[in-house]
């Protein structure tokens, strides 16, 4: 019996998300958002890897087209895994994989490992396939004085089809407008569709969205990815769960999804947070490796 199925109820599953996506079904999910470990910490090894088109590659990306990686020389950096993009990497590569033709990715980085990222998606899923950089922007916690202070992430945006993705920016909750005297009352009243700059807050730490999970990101930037990049009825994915914030999103706008975290306090935030309220969906949550169902 396959772990999950377009039929079925919304998943949260905890277990290495290695272990759950080679059994997904191709072209599953109208839009995938990841917001992975970021990569700080340890001083590690690295391997710096070209990829290069080869008609024995491994892996395929747009049109058809066949890549494989070459590692070469080992750098020293300051890393939480021996190798962080030997570790995202084949996760990346299942994310093409479980788009659908029309569907988006949002990958979730700072500003360490955004630029790496970039180079390996557009060898992924081709340079084409690149839609937009966003920057979230915030303004919380502790400044340096030694640099200008980071108040920032970056969301890579990919699409698996240049000329089929689906976007639909009116259903995006407009923003003020930071000059409403420069506009009709009528525009300033509406709002003005956001850009690829995001200002928005974290989660409060006194808010009642806080779960306590400490990598929560907040409902309202995922709202945008959501409204944007699918539609009621679709089924977006997470692999790197957390704390839930895009099943708890997806709940509201009548989407519905798969959640994989590999983290016990994860799951338990998102039993809290996923299963109680009149607005949510039947939830399975799944425990691997033996795929026992604890909570249906």
């Amino acid at each position: 019996m396959s772990l999950w199925s377009p039929d079925r109820a919304n998943l949260v599953v905890h277990a290495d998300n290695a272990q759950v996506l080679d059994s997904l079904p191709d072209s599953s999910f109208r839009m995938i958002y990841i917001d992975p470990p970021f990569n700080t910490g340890k001083t590690q090894k690295r391997h710096s890897l070209t990829t290069v088109r080869s008609a024995q590659g491994s892996r395929v990306g747009f049109h058809g087209q066949r890549y494989e990686t070459i590692k070469g020389k080992v750098l020293a950096y300051n890393d939480a895994f021996d190798d962080y993009w030997s570790f995202l990497e084949p996760r990346l590569e299942e994310a093409w994989r479980l788009l659908a033709e029309d569907g988006t990715l949002y990958l979730h980085l700072d500003y360490r490992e955004s630029h790496y990222a970039k180079v390996l998606l557009d060898a992924l899923f081709g340079r084409e396939c690149f839609l937009n950089e966003i920057i979230w922007v915030y303004d919380y916690g502790a400044r340096t004085t030694s640099k200008w202070p980071t108040k920032h992430d970056t969301i890579l945006v990919y699409v698996k089809d240049p000329k089929k993705y689906y976007f639909n920016n009116e259903e995006v909750d407009r923003e003020p407008y930071m000059a409403p005297g420069l506009v009709t009352p009528e525009k300033a009243a509406k709002g003005k569709l956001p850009t690829d700059v995001w200002w928005h807050t974290i989660v409060s730490p006194t808010g009642k969205e806080k779960t306590g999970y400490a990598t929560q990101k907040p409902e309202g930037v995922l709202r945008r990815m959501v409204q944007a990049s699918s539609q009621e009825g679709d089924w977006v994915l997470d692999f790197f769960a957390g704390s839930g914030t895009l099943g708890a999103v997806a709940s509201q706008l009548e989407r519905r999804f798969v959640l994989v975290d590999s983290n016990p306090e994860a799951i338990e935030v998102m039993k809290k947070r996923l299963i109680p309220g009149p607005n949510r969906r039947d939830v399975e949550f799944v425990s691997l490796p033996s795929a026992e169902t604890v909570i249906a």
